[in-house]
């Protein structure tokens, strides 16, 4: 697989007389491959960890230990996947490896795959609002009940349910998620 161009980030601030300054310009500095050589890339671009955000004059993103998939508890995230086409090794994944995959970010009870009766290996469900931009490629996305092919432009809401990314073209998708922290009412909660 080709590597993927780089993400830039470009982070504004203020200086010491409250004028609007470039803080940082240059790649996004934590960028992992997930899952082995055939496994989405993440380019972590930013995370908060309150809502309302505190802005301040000149301070960077939050620490983060590794990629995590959802955002801090009461923050958001955005990150940019690059996903390359489906390796067919998926149609032989166990569902412990399965869990192994998303434990490689901090979420292993994400994934919902239980074997021949799942629709995808890597089907999963997070308490979290996702809006997800295509901005290059397509993806079919994969839910409980039907599935629907997007491409670059397509704007997607995730709103907290099971769903897999299936990549069946023969080149990469490049998508955006701005993820933010949820909480499921008590119907949802599994």
């Amino acid at each position: 697989m080709t590597d993927s161009p780089a993400v830039r980030r470009v982070v504004t601030g203020h200086d010491a007389s409250g004028k609007a300054i470039i803080q940082e310009d240059g790649p996004v500095p934590r960028v992992q491959r997930i899952g082995g050589e055939t496994g989405p890339l993440f380019h972590e671009i930013w995370n908060t960890r309150a809502t309302p955000a505190p802005i301040d004059a000149n301070s960077g993103e939050p620490e983060e230990d590794g990629i995590r998939l959802a955002p801090p508890a009461g923050g958001t995230r955005i990150r940019i996947l690059d996903i390359p086409p489906d390796d067919p090794a998926l149609d032989q994944m166990t569902p412990e490896e399965a869990r192994a995959h998303f434990a490689e970010v901090g979420a292993a009870e994400a994934s919902s795959f239980s074997g021949e009766e799942s629709r995808h290996a890597h089907m999963h469900r997070t308490e979290t609002i996702d809006y997800g931009i295509v901005l290059d490629g397509e993806l079919v996305l994969i839910m409980d009940e039907g599935e629907t092919t997007v491409r670059a432009g397509d704007v997607i809401v995730q709103r907290g349910t099971n769903h897999g990314w299936a990549n069946r073209s023969d080149r990469n998708c490049r998508i955006a998620f701005v993820l933010i922290d949820g909480r499921f009412d008590d119907a949802l909660r599994g």
